[in-house]
């Protein structure tokens, strides 16, 4: 089959690879239909996070059909229409029935293999899917792809993203970052009920669709953003700070924002060594702050009236849409911001 595979820093190759097969009695293959290329690929991508071994292919967002089961896999057929969250779960575990199935004891995150150790990734024709019952979610008949591809990470993790700042009806936010997932913030604290969200970035294509998801945007190229949101929020900033880059810079700025006894949460995946603020300051300012890995499994039953609703909002994340054989490319545009580019489909 064709695979895009990880050979380097700012190396990656369309090329041949063996078909997976079944290789426990829980495993599905799955024909991949639609792709996506993911903001944490990029970290691979730049050599952000190390380790990954040449060969591995990408890839976390996939959905297709199913085209092969193992003997102990009961909820899927043949035929089926699934999609994938970013790791697998094993649906038993304390981690999985306690709602944080992405630290499931026997999970995996796909596009990660490390000293012959892991998980090809779904950036290919065809992926091999461990403990398929409690991983895949069957796509329901009438939704979209590209809505249905978004449950498996980027809503899901917008999603969370709100749910950790306690966002709710008639409170403030401001989502630092209006990539893909910060997107899904906006998106979700509106679907909470948030009376006020304000959403920062740089990048106008971005903030215009902040602004058609229904936030107040705020370009961080233009006056003080910190100072207009405090003045629109009499002086106290935000109850929530939803932070979705992962960087020292959006870290300050969340921090920055957040009222007193406000909440910063933190989706981005964040490489550094130390907070960017202190523990005294934290103190100081009675905050509370929230971080880690969403657990997109448990919310995406849950976010399918939500993907039929926004149907249309969540297919205008996809400016880009390409084959597989100009996923290089893919990773270029992307990565460049350019072209207005959002997000990236592939189409094996």
């Amino acid at each position: 089959m064709r695979a895009l595979t990880y050979h380097g820093v700012q190396d990656l190759r369309v090329e041949q690879v063996p078909d997976p097969s079944l290789l426990a009695p829980t495993d599905a293959i799955v024909a991949v239909r639609l792709a996506a290329i993911c903001g944490s690929d990029l970290h691979v991508w730049h050599g952000r996070e190390a380790g990954l071994d040449q060969g591995t292919v990408m890839g976390h967002e996939f959905l297709g059909e199913v085209v092969e089961v193992g003997s102990a896999v009961s909820r899927f057929l043949p035929g089926d229409r699934v999609v994938s969250p970013f790791t697998t779960s094993c649906g038993a575990c304390f981690y999985c029935s306690h709602g944080l199935p992405a630290r499931c004891t026997r999970g995996q995150l796909f596009g990660w293999v490390e000293r012959g150790n892991g998980l090809h990734g779904g950036q290919a024709e065809l992926v091999r899917v461990p403990l398929a019952d409690s991983t895949l979610l069957r796509i329901p008949d009438g939704l979209a792809a590209e809505p249905a591809l978004l449950l498996g990470d980027v809503l899901a993790t917008g999603y969370h993203c709100a749910v950790m700042g306690g966002v709710a009806p008639g409170s403030s936010c401001a989502v630092i970052g209006c990539g893909p997932v910060g997107l899904m913030a906006v998106l979700a604290a509106g679907e909470r009920g948030a009376g006020q969200v304000f959403a920062l970035d740089a990048v106008p294509e971005r903030l215009a669709l902040a602004a058609r998801l229904g936030a107040l945007p705020i370009d961080l190229r233009e006056g003080d953003a910190i100072e207009s949101i405090r003045s629109a929020t009499s002086g106290r900033g935000v109850d929530a700070a939803l932070e979705a880059v992962g960087s020292p810079d959006a870290s300050r700025i969340a921090f920055e924002l957040v009222r007193p006894g406000g909440t910063i949460a933190a989706v981005g995946v964040h490489h550094e060594a130390a907070f960017p603020f202190s523990p005294g300051a934290a103190y100081d300012k009675n905050l509370t702050y929230r971080i880690g890995r969403c657990p997109a499994r448990h919310y995406m039953e849950h976010l399918l009236p939500i993907a039929r609703k926004r149907e249309r909002d969540l297919v205008a994340l996809f400016t880009h849409r390409m084959p597989l054989d100009q996923a290089p490319k893919g990773y270029r545009i992307f990565d460049a911001k350019a072209e207005g580019c959002i997000k990236v489909a592939l189409h094996p």
